[in-house]
């Protein structure tokens, strides 16, 4: 992933996990795609596992042409949901 990848990544996983807790709606696709995400990867997995499923994940996004305009579309919801994991799994 280039580094202007990674900080954008970043920078909508901290958005998107600080929106949570004010925006309910946010929060409850959240917790679908965590459950997804579990049934895919894993309900404990380690740091590694998600930071590689993230790299994959947000490099194929960006290569279909997707930009975050909304914090309700499928793709930026997925990347808070795995930067959520992440933070999760640093506890």
């Amino acid at each position: 992933m280039s580094e202007e990848l990674g900080l954008l990544v970043r920078d909508i996983g901290d958005a998107g996990v600080a929106e949570m807790s004010t925006t309910p709606g946010l929060a409850a696709a959240v917790d679908q795609h965590v459950a997804a995400l579990r049934d895919d990867i894993g309900v404990h997995p380690k740091p590694d596992v998600l930071m590689d499923y993230l790299h994959v994940f947000a490099e194929d996004a960006f290569r279909r042409g997707w930009w975050p305009d909304s914090t309700r579309d499928w793709e930026f919801v997925r990347i808070v949901a795995v930067c959520w994991m992440m933070r999760q799994t640093a506890f």
